[in-house]
């Protein structure tokens, strides 16, 4: 059973889910928010322990006006785990939650069993340009980023209530705090990538419009134990669009780092 927690740190309150059995898995949201994990969180917990924030400056959460950058946000999330006293877990991000997860990781490797990346942003792949959310309206940004026509449409016929619309302008506004410039990437992640010594997972859509499947290579060529799992017929989303495959990959590979 998956419960409604909340929690101040250093003055932020922040919210979150927690549910499952197993062992703790830290999951951190991209850029649209913990929304688009809701689906498969009741398959999650049948295998982990699964805690979901909403970052500072999405949804529930508070603003943590003091955070001025992903360096900052790694940090904080530090103190969330001490706050939640968790010695270790799983990490796992998608988007701007893998960028995020990424630079945890580099900070403290010794704490996390293991990491997945999903589409994650953080590094820049010359001569390969990405997509640029900040640019995109609501209706240009589920046509590139979701391939899947169904899951699309499912997208586009929601209704957004005003509740909806303010969440969604409160999310860009923290995303553009954290990744407006440079652009999506952080140019001096790549040079301490190598601390990323626990077992490393990569899962990536091969029709990624936002961060072209180059990016997914670009991560693997970094991190040479890391593997590397693509998805064909998948955009931005695999959770969402190739959700049995990339379950069965995280599922199987948290059990094995855990073994």
């Amino acid at each position: 059973m998956v419960t409604d927690h909340r929690i101040d740190i250093r003055g932020c309150q922040v919210a979150y889910q927690r549910g499952g059995q197993g062992e703790p898995l830290l999951l951190l949201h991209g850029m649209d928010g913990r929304a688009s994990w809701d689906s498969v969180l009741p398959r999650l917990t049948e295998h982990h322990d699964v805690i979901l924030p909403d970052h500072p400056g999405f949804g529930a959460s508070g603003s943590g006006e003091w955070i001025d950058g992903m360096a900052d946000l790694a940090l904080f999330y530090l103190d969330f785990l001490d706050a939640l006293q968790i010695e270790q877990c799983h990490l796992a991000g998608h988007c701007l939650g893998g960028w995020l997860a990424a630079e945890i990781a580099v900070m403290q490797p010794q704490r996390f069993k293991s990491l997945s990346l999903c589409a994650a942003a953080g590094i820049r792949v010359d001569g390969c340009p990405m997509g640029d959310a900040f640019l995109w309206n609501p209706d240009d940004t589920i046509g590139q980023l979701i391939v899947d026509p169904q899951a699309r449409e499912s997208m586009r016929s929601k209704p957004s209530s005003e509740r909806d619309i303010e969440l969604m302008l409160k999310a860009r506004q923290m995303s553009a705090r954290l990744a407006w410039h440079p652009r999506f990437h952080n140019p001096h992640l790549r040079k301490w990538l190598h601390r990323l010594t626990m077992p490393t997972m990569i899962q990536w859509g091969e029709n990624d419009r936002l961060f072209p499947v180059a990016y997914a290579h670009g991560y693997h060529a970094m991190i040479p134990h890391a593997q590397l799992h693509l998805y064909k017929d998948c955009g931005h989303f695999p959770m969402l669009e190739a959700t049995d495959r990339y379950l069965e990959h995280l599922d199987a590979f948290t059990a094995k780092a855990s073994a």
